[in-house]
């Protein structure tokens, strides 16, 4: 799973970016969890600005502007269980990336432009009984 931001805020020349993937190292299966666990991306490619923290798993908005969010997830498909996550901001509930499938692979994306205040708190929130996959694939 893999995060992404991108924002320039011109007034006051404040460049805020990050990319990140779920583990530093190693492949394997997150979840399923029987509630919603907050999704810390501990391997950070880039966090300029450093408002994202890879020790909670929280995007603090520096300055006022225009935050573009990006979620990736990939799972294996289950009988019975589906892969998906949700991006929250301020503790609301604001878009989910979703894939059941029975069998084979399951992946899904999802993104969204959001007007963040300064202190504005966004983070990537697992949904209870899903699972989510983390492999080698990640971006470098």
């Amino acid at each position: 799973m893999h995060t992404l931001l991108r924002i320039k805020d011109v007034a006051s020349k404040t460049d805020v970016a990050f990319s990140t993937s779920l583990s530093a190292k190693g492949t394997g299966d997150i979840g399923p969890f029987n509630t919603h666990v907050i999704l810390v991306f501990r391997n950070v490619f880039v966090n300029i600005g450093n408002a994202y923290n890879p020790d909670t798993g929280h995007f603090i908005a520096p300055v006022r502007g225009a935050y573009h969010f990006e979620i990736h997830i990939y799972g294996h498909g289950h009988p019975s269980r589906p892969s998906s996550a949700a991006l929250i901001k301020n503790g609301e509930h604001v878009v989910i990336a979703y894939e059941y499938q029975s069998s084979g692979s399951a992946d899904s994306a999802n993104g969204v432009t959001l007007l963040l205040e300064i202190g504005d708190d966004v983070f990537v929130r697992q949904w209870p009984n899903s699972w989510i996959y983390d492999g080698f694939n990640s971006p470098t």
